[in-house]
């Protein structure tokens, strides 16, 4: 008995060290790729923080020998970029209201509206996903110049209104999850499909709506081919165009240019780390059934 109890004890530490070896080889491949990942953006921070000089230095310095903060000071001070800042918030927090709003409501209406053809409309909408997005631009810009949108903050917001087939099949996924006895509870309350979405699916599905929150303001935030096609207005531009231009002009001054793209970085790495618990959530099609 002491031998088997021994060869047991045996098998099990085995198997509990072949364990650990295999977590500790996975944890050094992921700080490793993390590392590789992250090089460029530790590349952008080292070098706005140095001057031009060392900038220029071969073999190039992984750490500024001297650190000159006084670099940002000098980027806000070269373009207006606080006016581009807000000019960028104002067209991103729109977006990310209309992308929240319409594409949560027509997700809830694929998920818990039965009506005729409803899986052949949302067929349809899955499939224009495949229509390159460089196909649509001359025709938008045609309705947009029709409508006398050109120059205005219009063609850049009033789409989001319109819902996005990745962000209805993303909350439509979600909204699935979530039984069709509390919508039949609500509606024995007398409550209608308004109320419904806007009482009950929102609330229970908080992690989805982030995701898309994150992502539509990633995307309107770092937008460039929009603004720079329909803005001419300087007034107007956003932070990346007036990236743009800056560059146009400090094409030398590498330092600088880096700082100012860190600035623009900033936010939406702000954003990721504080909303980074519900992001994760969201992409779990099942966790809307928790809550």
């Amino acid at each position: 008995m002491s031998t088997i109890a021994h060869k047991k004890g045996t098998y099990f530490e085995s198997t509990k060290n072949r364990k650990l070896i295999l977590k500790v080889i996975f944890t050094s491949i992921l700080i490793l790729g993390s590392l590789l990942i992250l090089s460029p953006v530790w590349w952008m921070i080292s070098t706005s923080l140095k001057d031009m000089k060392e900038v220029m230095v071969y073999p190039p310095t992984l750490f500024p020998k001297e650190f000159h903060w006084e670099n940002y000071k000098k980027v806000l001070n070269a373009a207006p970029f606080i006016g581009y800042g807000a000019n960028t918030l104002i067209i991103t927090s729109i977006s990310v209201i209309g992308s929240v709003l319409s594409n949560t409501f027509i997700a809830y209406g694929f998920s818990k509206i039965r009506f005729k053809g409803r899986n052949v409309l949302f067929a349809i909408v899955l499939a224009t996903m495949m229509i390159p997005g460089f196909v649509m631009l001359i025709p938008q810009y045609i309705i947009f110049s029709k409508l006398g949108w050109l120059n205005t903050w219009l063609p850049l917001t009033v789409p989001s209104f319109f819902g996005s087939a990745f962000f209805i099949f993303l909350i439509r996924q979600f909204f699935l999850t979530i039984p069709n006895e509390l919508i039949e509870a609500a509606k024995i309350d007398g409550a209608n499909h308004f109320y419904i979405w806007s009482r009950l699916m929102i609330p229970l599905t908080k992690p989805v709506i982030a995701t898309v929150a994150i992502f539509s303001f990633n995307g309107a935030w770092n937008d460039f081919l929009g603004p720079l096609l329909y803005i001419n207005d300087p007034a107007f531009y956003t932070l990346q165009l007036g990236l743009q231009v800056f560059k146009g002009h400090t094409n030398t001054q590498w330092n600088l240019l880096m700082g100012g793209s860190l600035l623009v970085l900033l936010p939406v790495i702000i954003l990721f780390f504080l909303f980074q618990r519900y992001f994760i959530e969201g992409m779990n099609i099942t966790a809307g059934t928790k809550g």
